[in-house]
């Protein structure tokens, strides 16, 4: 596997984090997520987390959540409060190559896992801190959530309908764009040590990860001087373009026109032919002032057919159409079957359950490591007495002191 002999040392919690190591263990790296009961991820306790158990029954290791971005790891509990609970984290630190923390700015510090005192344990430890606005600057010491991340970021001023409110986008988009943008630099300073022995301290701000991705508005204010706005479905230059209603509940089909071409193709499909002659759509700019009745005219024919029947008709008469998927849809669609998106995991506790897979393939073929998420404390044995070599009666009077949590 391509990071097979990297072992990560996973300090992070609920998804950026995780979700960065997941993707490294399942390309082959040992990642130890090291846990505690004193302070459980929120994905694992129910007192914080109401919803996405298994079966609607809430358990440390029953969280969909946590089970979807926790692969193929191992965990070890430590109560990191208590000095040999932290000496411990110390040296499974001193056998890793990355370190991972998603604390507030200061806990690693206070904690005595900086990156300043690993770096004495280990000259060449490549460091990640994942937090919401970066560990400097003059807003460092805050912490914050997904919903208002977004607002934050300039994402929810974008999303909505025109002179609506803003809006907030489904699930929570930043954190596992961040998780793929800190699982990319981690592998840039592997990288970097290979060539020159030396380690990297990696300051990820999830505000800017989600604000990198978002170009457009921003260039087009320092260029233009414009201020975006929500635009519902619509594009600012071609028309139509949106969702239409479809049989069934719920159901949709995107349509986007971008040249005459289409349009016309599009009109030929939906049996208008008499759109193409009169002045009401005879161009793009009068297809845009009057895209209100135009919905209305492409609903009337989309309400009549399955959001496939109408994808399928549009498509074989050339106009660019595609189904609206929910989350059940997705699972059962044949296309990212046929190319084994979705891996089939066994779980002790919670059975086989489907789980997203990587987004990429390697030819020739290697396939990633999907194993499932590890059971609370699971690997303690392994990673204290086979790694750090300690007698199992330590192990024993460690656990009863409550050093081992």
């Amino acid at each position: 596997m391509p990071l097979e002999g990297i072992r990560v040392c996973d300090l992070s919690w609920v998804i950026t984090g995780p979700y960065c190591t997941q993707i490294m263990a399942e390309m082959g790296a040992e990642v130890i997520r090291i846990e505690s009961q004193q302070r459980l991820d929120n994905y694992r306790d129910a007192r914080t987390w109401p919803r996405g158990w298994a079966d609607n029954i809430p358990g440390v290791n029953r969280g969909g959540t946590f089970n979807s971005c926790n692969l193929s790891k191992k965990s070890c509990t430590l109560d990191l409060t208590r000095p040999e609970g932290l000496a411990l984290a110390q040296s499974i630190a001193k056998v890793s190559d990355v370190v991972v923390e998603s604390f507030g700015t200061g806990v690693a510090e206070r904690l005595g896992l900086s990156y300043a005192t690993l770096k004495e344990v280990k000259p060449d430890i490549i460091m990640l801190s994942a937090s919401v606005l970066g560990r400097t600057g003059p807003d460092r010491g805050h912490v914050g959530m997904g919903p208002v991340l977004i607002g934050l970021t300039g994402l929810q001023a974008i999303t909505g309908y025109p002179g609506g409110r803003p809006s907030r986008i489904g699930g929570t988009w930043p954190d596992f764009m961040s998780a793929l943008a800190a699982a990319t630099a981690i592998l840039f300073a592997l990288h970097h040590r290979r060539r020159t022995g030396e380690g990297q301290y990696i300051d990820l701000a999830l505000s800017e990860t989600t604000i990198s991705l978002m170009p457009e508005p921003i260039m087009d204010y320092v260029l233009n001087g414009r201020v975006w706005g929500g635009t519902g479905n619509r594009d600012p230059r071609h028309a139509p373009q949106g969702v239409y209603p479809c049989l069934g509940e719920d159901k949709w089909v995107a349509i986007a026109v971008s040249c005459e071409e289409e349009w016309q193709a599009l009109a030929r499909a939906l049996g208008h032919p008499e759109w193409l002659a009169g002045p009401r759509f005879a161009n793009e700019e009068r297809r845009r002032q009057n895209q209100d009745e135009l919905d209305k005219l492409i609903s009337q024919w989309t309400r009549e057919r399955t959001d496939y029947e109408a994808m399928k008709t549009l498509q074989e008469a050339g106009v660019p159409a595609g189904p609206s998927l929910n989350n059940q849809d997705l699972v059962a669609e044949p296309h990212l079957a046929e190319r084994d998106f979705f891996a089939r995991v066994d779980h002790p506790e919670v059975g086989e359950r489907v789980y997203v897979g990587l987004p990429w393939k390697f030819t020739p073929a290697l396939s990633p490591r999907y194993e499932h998420a590890p059971l609370l404390g699971q690997h303690n044995g392994y990673v204290l007495e086979e790694l750090l070599g300690l007698p199992s009666s330590e192990v024993r009077r460690l656990t009863e002191d409550g050093v081992i949590y």
